[in-house]
């Protein structure tokens, strides 16, 4: 194992927040891909969790086995990128060797959301019910379209659907202040301004 890394256990509130690239100068930097536009928690967090890669980066992969956990020493915006430098890694071979690595951050170490703004893992999982109290489903994605974000709900279909009935669907509410009326994130409840024939 690299120096550096030491093994350790993803907390239960770990979110995915990016992926470690090519390594980029000699002294150990790596270049970061960030799965958000805006990477606040990765720019906050000192103490990342890293995984083994998965899919076409997992081929090749061998510079840890399980979870480790590594101490940003340095972050910083390069180009149209990210780069960093992890505590004791010693050079470009060993940043390399780390190529692919998923980068877990504990919700607890986000920074705090602004007011009126929600990181989508708080979103997940609330329910969502209208003005008259009609439940409309829960939440189970948030679609980015460019301009507002987009509610995904999972529910279940009313015996208005026929022989539909029972089934499960899906129902998209854009996430916007004219449609949203109020998110209560201690209740775990979102209320909108949204019918459930729209």
């Amino acid at each position: 194992m690299i120096a550096g890394l030491t093994p350790a256990s993803l907390p239960a509130d770990a979110v995915e927040v990016g992926r470690l690239a090519e390594a980029w100068g000699i002294k150990g930097w790596l270049h970061v891909h960030s799965h958000s536009a805006d990477p606040q928690a990765l720019f906050y967090s000192k103490s990342w969790f890293l995984c083994p890669p998965e899919g076409r980066y997992a081929r090749g992969f061998g510079a840890f086995d399980g979870v480790v956990s590594v101490t940003v020493d340095e972050i910083k915006d390069h180009a149209k990128g990210i780069v960093a430098l992890l505590a004791d890694l010693p050079d470009r071979n060993a940043a390399e060797a780390l190529k692919g690595a998923r980068i877990f951050i504990s919700r607890q170490h986000f920074p705090p959301a602004e007011d009126g703004e929600y990181y989508w893992v708080d979103l997940l999982g609330l329910d969502v019910v209208n003005r008259e109290g009609v439940h409309m489903g829960v939440v189970k994605d948030l679609m980015p379209t460019g301009p507002h974000s987009v509610l995904c709900l999972d529910y279940t279909q009313g015996p208005e659907a026929g022989e539909d009935a029972g089934k499960a669907a899906e129902r998209l509410i854009p996430f916007v202040s004219v449609y949203v009326d109020k998110v209560d994130l201690a209740a775990r409840r979102i209320t909108v301004d949204w019918q459930a024939d729209y």
